[in-house]
């Protein structure tokens, strides 16, 4: 497996994509004017706590509230330092209206909701999470082996000093030296003791800590041998990446290269094409079938279809081939276009119990990639299959686009027929409503075209029955399903 990271940087937005074996897997956007929150630790106020939802709204200096569960509330911070009670707690018992308390993002805004917050702070490093107020050491359970598992919790232990905190090992430490693992526990110690000591003076609504910049955050986070190169296209980037690696991952430092070609480097890489389909709601795929994406408020959806694929056997290999390919498209456009939330798959439907778990093994072993947790439940006997994914940042598609000015996001538009209805409706109801000599129709050329050929008869029609002359005008600049009807 060959993995690359390409990072563009133009002045007021920086994009990275991953790749794996040259197709596009993942790709984050961060802009000037919307930086990404999630990791960014503030000094909140609680301005309302609400029982019925048992959570509150806290004023941590952003433009929305926002928003903090029980669930998400540490309560030993509550109980001066002693272990914490198990159980669910009331809301009323934690907090009060004018607290202020500590939190960090845990979900960026989406949509018209504010931020997810959590007391529970955890501060990452390269190998490393520090969670202060915790007394647990636990290791990433993306590392199998088990010697491997107890060589790290007994690393952090043997390291570990009173009231300084837990730690969760993450999934880069693996076969990492116990020299390495000592220096990120003393850098996040020291984080740490800053942090706390700015949180102590700092009025409410302040920022007490931003995460990285997004391409050092990628070295942070996704940066390990499997990555063969990281490309960067602004020298200034470059260098604070090449610093940043220096530091703490200097044997592979020498990945990173400033990339000064004339063409730009998503364009040599085709990714600019990815990133335009990833837009669209149908996905191909090389069979001949094809999916159906759709984004809803609740869920998305995913129909697989086996359109121009009609197989060499029968049905039942037909269909089970084309679920298979489905499988691991679905796993890619999940990563690519974001998607989170309650994700609902509709395959075909399989009568072979065995083929069934067959897709089944197939999206979960391509979904085990995944850097975001997720949940997939069995294949219910209507062929459907109900996951999860956490979302943590909006998709790619609220990221570049916005609802459609003339559909108003419904995803269709009203035909030219149904319009010149609409008109003869207005026509009739202003003329029973006021004393009008003359009327004139302003609307798309669609709509007038359709008046004066189709429609002329029943144009003629409602015109006999008003007495009174209607004019017609085209205006270009109406959507299709704009109209007006003017007392001339």
């Amino acid at each position: 497996m060959s993995e690359e990271i390409l990072i563009n940087v133009t002045p007021r937005e920086t994009r990275v994509a991953l790749l794996d074996n040259g197709a596009l897997e993942e790709i984050f956007i961060e802009r000037a004017h919307r930086r990404g929150l999630v990791g960014n630790i503030y000094k909140g106020k609680v301005l309302r706590v609400l029982p019925g939802m048992q959570a509150a709204f806290v004023d941590v200096g952003l433009e929305r509230s926002a928003f903090l569960h029980a669930s998400d509330i540490s309560r030993a911070v509550y109980n001066e330092g002693e272990p914490e009670p198990r159980g669910p707690a009331d809301i009323r018992e934690l907090l009060h209206e004018g607290d202020e308390l500590l939190v960090q993002v845990l979900k960026d805004p989406l949509g018209t909701k504010g931020a997810r917050l959590s007391t529970r702070i955890g501060i990452p490093s390269r190998y490393l999470v520090h969670v202060p107020g915790s007394e647990r050491v636990s290791v990433s359970t993306r590392i199998d082996d088990a010697d491997e598992r107890e060589r790290l919790a007994g690393l952090v232990t043997q390291f570990l000093e009173s009231d300084t905190g837990g730690y969760i090992v993450r999934t880069a430490a693996e076969g990492v030296s116990h020299e390495a693992i000592r220096a990120d526990m003393l850098f996040l110690r020291k984080l740490w003791e800053l942090i706390a000591e700015q949180s102590r003076t700092a009025p409410p609504g302040t920022l007490v800590h931003e995460d990285l910049l997004l391409p050092v955050k990628m070295l942070r986070d996704f940066l390990d041998a499997q990555v063969e190169q990281v490309r960067v296209d602004s020298e200034a980037v470059y260098r604070r990446m090449a610093d940043f690696a220096g530091t703490f991952l200097p044997e592979l430092a020498g990945r990173i290269e400033f990339y000064d070609g004339a063409r730009p480097i998503f364009d040599l890489y085709g990714i600019e094409t990815e990133i335009q389909k990833a837009l669209e709601r149908k996905v191909e795929l090389k069979s001949g079938g094809y999916l159906v994406i759709d984004q809803t408020e609740a869920m998305t959806t995913i129909d697989v279809n086996t359109g121009a694929y009609v197989g060499y056997r029968n049905l039942e290999q037909t269909v089970l081939k084309t679920n298979l390919e489905a499988s691991q498209a679905i796993a890619r456009q999940l990563r690519l276009r974001n998607l989170g939330g309650i994700i609902i798959i509709d395959f075909i439907d399989m009568q072979d119990p065995e083929h069934r778990q067959t897709v089944l093994e197939t999206l979960e072993r391509r979904l085990a990639r995944d850097h975001a947790r997720n949940k997939i439940c069995a294949i219910s006997p209507l062929g459907l299959v109900e996951m999860t994914r956490k979302r943590t940042r909006e998709s790619l598609e609220h990221v570049l686009c916005q609802p459609c000015p003339t559909c108003g996001a419904r995803g269709s538009i009203k035909t030219p027929e149904t319009v010149c209805y609409e008109v003869f409706r207005e026509i009739l109801r202003q003329t029973r409503t006021f004393d009008i000599q003359e009327l004139r129709v302003l609307a798309s050329q669609d709509v007038i075209d359709l008046l004066l050929d189709e429609e002329s008869e029943s144009l003629a029609e409602i015109e006999g029955l008003i007495g009174k002359p209607i004019r017609l005008q085209v205006e270009n600049l109406y959507n299709p399903e704009s109209f007006d009807v003017v007392p001339v």
